[in-house]
């Protein structure tokens, strides 16, 4: 079973991810901090992990700085609200598989991804 490292600062999106994952048949682990995620993907069990870019502990860009400096190389997906053009830029930068916005049909444009 593919198993799913998801970090937001919204408690609420995480129980809609989690949700939207299990009916797609995958294990999701949701974190609100990014020191949690990062550690939870470094244990090796992650699939994927999709991540927001607002997180209580760091930035989005610093997670996805230490998410790709890990010996593992898991795909990373963003999902955000954040639609600044700049910031979108630098995080592709990074290496990140797909960026997605929530304003857009996020399950949609997840599930192709996904599976």
């Amino acid at each position: 079973m593919k198993h799913v490292i998801h970090a937001d600062n919204s408690e609420f999106f995480r129980k809609i991810m989690k949700s939207f994952l299990s009916e797609k048949g995958l294990e999701c682990e949701s974190f609100e901090k990014g020191e949690d995620a990062v550690n939870a993907v470094a244990s090796g069990r992650a699939t994927f992990v999709i991540t927001g870019l607002e997180l209580p502990d760091m930035s989005g860009e610093e997670l996805l700085k230490r998410l790709m400096t890990l010996p593992q190389k898991t795909p990373v997906i963003v999902v955000t609200s954040s639609d600044e053009i700049a910031k979108t830029k630098r995080i592709e930068a990074l290496g990140v598989r797909s960026i997605i916005m929530k304003s857009d049909d996020w399950k949609t444009e997840l599930g192709k991804i996904i599976g």
